[in-house]
């Protein structure tokens, strides 16, 4: 059961809150070990084997209640709720002091503010129809026309005044100039529901439930490749909570990619949060 709680709005106004962009959703195979570690004891994890569906949300918005910012959800696992089943967030990076406070005051997500520095090479042999509208979004719209290129997205978290890294995302693609987008195929208009399980964190105690109502285009594309800054421990005795959360949040990021799925012309809605009676 759950029952409708008034949750601060604060600067982004009444719900429901609309973003506009593009993405990339990335699905996993994350150890059903890793994904615990972040999901509250009251719920289910969906499972087979030892592991559990888990992987990233990388977006770029265009417009939101936030202005232009850019965001990686790493997503731990996927829980029970019958009839049906949410994603759990494991943390949530954004280049936006203000979608960060939304995020954990608002919606009880993981938030941490992270730099995203974007470097665009450029490579040989590599396949057409990977994330050409999707790289044409972040910061590649000077590419030339044609061009074969790849962008690496360094992701670093920025705690205490110090940054942290976290991983170095890669997209590859045969990068058209902007007109000629409209004349590739985007894959077909849809809309879908994506809902989620959140809170339970220093900021936002409450356990909740909220949906992303998505418009956009989607289609299938090569998996973006992820790397670490490195080797992750992960000894509770020793790290403290936030160290041993980052690291099992890298070990997801590094897990075995099955399916990637880029959205174009992308229109968001999340509604206000509920809370979830025990």
């Amino acid at each position: 059961m759950e029952t409708k709680e008034a949750i601060s709005q604060l600067e982004y106004g009444k719900p429901p809150w609309v973003f506009k962009g593009s993405a990339l959703y990335q699905l996993h195979l994350v150890k059903a070990e890793t994904a615990r570690a972040f999901i509250p004891k009251e719920f289910k994890l969906v499972e087979a084997f030892g592991y559990t569906l888990g992987g990233f949300f990388l977006a770029n918005y265009e417009d939101s209640p936030a202005g232009i910012f850019d965001e990686l959800v790493v997503i731990a696992g996927i829980v029970w709720n019958p009839p049906t089943s949410c994603a759990w967030a494991a943390r949530v990076l954004v280049n936006s002091d203000k979608a960060c406070a939304h995020g954990r005051k608002d919606v009880g997500l993981p938030s941490q503010v992270a730099n995203f520095t974007k470097k665009v090479t450029a490579v040989t042999g590599t396949k057409k129809g990977g994330f050409g509208n999707f790289l044409s979004k972040i910061s590649m719209k000077d590419c030339p026309s044609t061009s074969k290129n790849c962008i690496d997205i360094q992701v670093k978290e920025m705690n205490n005044h110090t940054t942290i890294n976290m991983c170095s995302i890669n997209l590859s693609s045969s990068v058209t100039k902007p007109q000629d987008d409209s004349k590739k195929w985007m894959g077909p208009a849809i809309k879908i529901s994506l809902p989620s399980f959140s809170g339970r964190t220093e900021y936002n105690p409450h356990l909740l439930k909220y949906c992303c109502e998505i418009e956009c285009r989607l289609r299938a594309v090569s998996a973006a490749r992820v790397s670490g800054p490195g080797p992750c421990t992960f000894d509770k005795d020793k790290d403290t909570k936030e160290e041993y959360q980052r690291n099992l949040s890298i070990a997801v990021m590094l897990s075995k990619p099955l399916l990637a799925v880029e959205f174009n012309s992308l229109k968001m809605k999340v509604e206000a949060p509920t809370v979830v009676s025990q």
